[in-house]
């Protein structure tokens, strides 16, 4: 299978017909043999019962999760159960046109890279409708508190990017011991790809804010902090795995 996608879902029932049927037309289009996973984190709002009558004629999955876990959870669960050899994900609300898998594929397929990042901070990047400006602050600090708490490679324009592809093998390797279940997931994920020497490039997206997002740094405040004291821990530990293994070799 060439390609498998994911879209992370909670409550997105007006949403996710349009999702799957712009992935499902990018897939006939670059005649890619693929499979579209709906990963769905405890919608209220019948999402998954949206999603299969949008999938008819598909590969369609649908990940039903009975409880609220957070997204790096199902994004997780969506990953383990993909069987693509490259594996992507991206939000739901088609804030990046599906075409631009097409480059992140191509850089993996060139041996490139393990992880293709979209970004939206890149040189020839396109913001159709950018974020608020009190968001966009909130991310350029958050951004610097990744760099100088974390030390995320400042090379990484734009960690959060819900707009990500991965070698299938590498995807497996990353993803099955991520503890992260929330927002910062992501994050966790680099650390893990970091230490196990995996390549790492971004490509420049088209991007639109999505008026309905959910996501609010502020309103989650208190569990972000947790997260970050969280993967500060992951990042020791991942440390002193590097320095055991470099000993015994």
């Amino acid at each position: 299978m060439d390609l498998s996608i994911i879209i992370p879902t909670y409550n997105e029932a007006h949403k996710i017909s349009r999702d799957i049927i712009e992935a499902g037309a990018f897939l006939r289009h670059h005649h890619l043999q693929g499979e579209i996973l709906v990963a769905d984190d405890g919608s209220e709002d019948g999402t998954s019962t949206m999603a299969r009558e949008a999938g008819k004629g598909l590969t369609l999955h649908v990940l039903e999760n009975k409880a609220h876990h957070g997204k790096g959870y199902v994004v997780r669960q969506g990953i383990m159960a993909a069987q693509g050899r490259i594996i992507m994900f991206s939000d739901s609300g088609s804030c990046t046109p599906y075409d631009f898998a097409a480059v992140g594929m191509d850089l993996i397929e060139r041996d490139q890279c393990d992880c293709a990042h979209g970004s939206r901070k890149m040189r020839g990047s396109v913001i159709r409708h950018p974020q608020p400006l009190n968001r966009r602050i909130i991310s350029m600090m958050i951004r610097w508190v990744f760099i100088l708490w974390l030390k995320v490679p400042a090379r990484l324009t734009d960690t959060q990017c819900g707009f990500k592809l991965y070698r299938g093998s590498a995807a497996k390797i990353l993803y099955a011991p991520c503890k992260t279940e929330g927002f910062l997931f992501d994050l966790e994920i680099i650390l893990r790809a970091l230490q196990h020497n995996m390549r790492i490039e971004e490509f420049p997206i088209e991007w639109r804010a999505d008026r309905d997002s959910r996501l609010s740094a502020s309103r989650n405040f208190f569990g972000i902090v947790q997260e970050l004291y969280s993967l500060k821990v992951i990042q020791r530990t991942l440390a002193a795995e590097s320095k055991v293994h470099s000993r015994s070799r």
